[in-house]
């Protein structure tokens, strides 16, 4: 027997004793109809959660920190105290313009009646009335500058960020407090300029924040009147209500509506993800079809399916997690 006839009855005899491939049992499901709907063309914009309400805390004098008595995350009401500043310095400067204020006020009483008997004359009484009058400018001043050594909380809210501590020297310029009102939150987000005509002050649009899964609904609040010359968009705020788990710094998206069209729709659940493949299994014949889909966005409990699947065929929608590629099928 030739080596070619030897090797081709070996082969028959493996595939004859090859087991067959075992039978899926039918899987009980539910379908849905592939459908074509209507929907509104939109085009999205990105931004950041950022609070209404934002102040950078300065002193207005200059001093080293004697308390500080807020840390971040701290809620504070309109004119708390926030730190308070070695005060020293100013406090002997007001003690000294008091000093001069009495003595010239001692000076003015004398000029006052040496006026009235003519002992004086005008001219060296309106020196003296002068000099009373800058005496007590310089206190008011004074006392100006003493109240600033205590810094306030300009309104409630909430201290983000603390950059100075106890025995830090404070100055005007030098940032010591972040203080933002969380309860008062917007979408602040750059919109080229081909959409900035489709905004007007006032107007509604549809919201999604990456970590919440309702949308929100923001209104238009303020457009900048003038672009910025390197990116060619338009800064645009809108206002957002409040809403649990809504916190300044997260990523958002405002939905700008540019017209109408036609999109596939299949339930959510009927998308299956294995990496970054987006399958679904399609009924065909009573057995189970498993697809490569490209997806769109989500609208509620729907996902658009750009390609993949046709308009009328059957998805599976409830059961589709634990299917195999050609497994009988079995509706509920």
């Amino acid at each position: 027997m030739s080596l070619l006839a030897l090797l081709s009855l070996i082969a028959c005899r493996r595939a004859q004793e090859a087991p067959e491939p075992p039978k899926l049992a039918p899987a009980e499901v539910r379908l849905a109809t592939v459908e074509s709907r209507r929907r509104a063309a939109v085009e999205e914009v990105v931004g950041s959660v950022r609070a209404r309400l934002h102040s950078s805390i300065e002193a207005k004098i200059s001093g080293k920190i004697e308390r500080m008595l807020v840390v971040p995350g701290q809620r504070v009401s309109a004119g708390d105290l926030l730190a308070e500043l070695d005060a020293r310095e100013v406090k002997a400067r007001l003690d000294q313009a008091m000093a001069v204020k009495e003595q010239t006020e001692q000076e003015l009483r004398r000029a006052t009646g040496l006026l009235t008997s003519t002992a004086i004359s005008q001219q060296e009484f309106d020196l003296v009335q002068s000099r009373a009058r800058v005496a007590a400018a310089t206190v008011a001043e004074a006392q100006t500058l003493l109240g600033h050594a205590k810094i306030v909380a300009p309104f409630a809210g909430m201290i983000t960020r603390k950059l100075a501590d106890v025995g830090d020297l404070a100055a005007p310029g030098k940032l010591l407090l972040e203080l933002e009102d969380p309860t008062a939150l917007r979408l602040e987000a750059d919109v080229p300029e081909a959409l900035i005509d489709r905004l007007k002050t006032g107007a509604r649009f549809k919201i999604r924040i990456s970590s919440l899964t309702n949308e929100l609904e923001g209104i238009t609040s303020e457009i900048t009147p003038v672009a910025d010359p390197g990116s060619r968009t338009f800064l645009v705020k809108f206002d957002l209500p409040q809403a649990e788990g809504l916190r300044v710094g997260q990523f958002g998206r405002a939905q700008i509506p540019v017209g109408e069209g036609a999109a596939l729709r299949v339930p959510a659940s009927a998308l299956i993800q294995r990496g970054q493949m987006e399958l679904v299994f399609v009924a065909t014949e009573g057995r189970a079809q498993l697809r490569l889909v490209k997806t769109g966005k989500r609208v509620g409990g729907e996902i658009e399916v750009v390609s993949g699947i046709s308009a009328g065929e059957k998805v599976v929608s409830d059961g589709a997690t634990n299917l195999t590629d050609g497994q009988p099928l079995t509706i509920k």
